[in-house]
């Protein structure tokens, strides 16, 4: 009998994995909407004289909460979470690194190039990067309260290295915070694109001054 018993209800348990894969294989959640932010043209200065160095971006280090491809929000209370249906194109730390690759080459002023690591090339200079914020803040107890504008808040620790020696050459917070003009989403990521876009010009402003300060080489 115990055997019998035993049996059944291995039965049992089978069919019910079967009836939640079925399931799992025919979600009815709704699909993302997706997000990148754009990289505007004012965000570097030209250089007067393009000079014989290249530089590799580090991909970003950032804490769990932040490497994602979610919008996350910062609500009162330390309540962190992120937008239902919403979406990056790319991680955050990723997408990040990418447009400081393109701030930086829109300066003209490393003639060896400017790539993303990891890059199959010699490089003499490093930007390393963390980014600390990338948040959407809300003074409400989540991103829904009405009459609470989140404020978008981006920053990142960044240090430049020269790899030939291995010395740090600067290192500096850039930091931003944007109001979004209203409690939406799309007023939300155009909050982003501007506070993002103020991250990537100081980014651009003070490693261009540090390497125009480097000796010849």
């Amino acid at each position: 009998m115990t055997v019998v018993r035993a049996l059944v209800a291995m039965a049992l348990v089978t069919g019910s994995l079967a009836g939640c894969t079925g399931s799992l294989l025919q979600s009815d959640a709704p699909v993302a909407d997706t997000y990148r932010l754009a990289l505007p043209g004012s965000a570097a200065t030209q250089a007067a004289t393009a000079l014989p160095l290249a530089i590799i971006v580090q991909r970003p280090r950032a804490p769990a909460a932040l490497d994602t491809d979610r919008i996350a929000v910062s609500a009162a209370g330390n309540r962190f979470d992120y937008y239902s249906a919403a979406q990056w194109a790319e991680p955050a730390p990723q997408m990040l690194q990418q447009q400081l690759v393109s701030a930086l080459g829109a300066t003209g002023q490393f003639g060896g190039g400017v790539f993303a690591a990891p890059a199959r090339v010699p490089a003499e200079l490093l930007l390393d990067v963390e980014l600390r914020r990338f948040e959407a803040v809300t003074s409400g107890e989540d991103a829904s309260a009405a009459g609470s504008s989140p404020v978008a808040h981006v920053q990142a620790q960044v240090s430049l290295i020269d790899s030939r020696r291995g010395v740090r050459i600067t290192s500096f917070v850039a930091d931003a915070a944007v109001p979004a003009t209203a409690n939406r989403l799309a007023a939300v990521v155009a909050a982003f694109n501007q506070a993002n876009a103020q991250v990537l010009g100081e980014v651009s402003a003070k490693v261009q001054a540090a390497v125009a300060a480097l000796p010849a080489p």
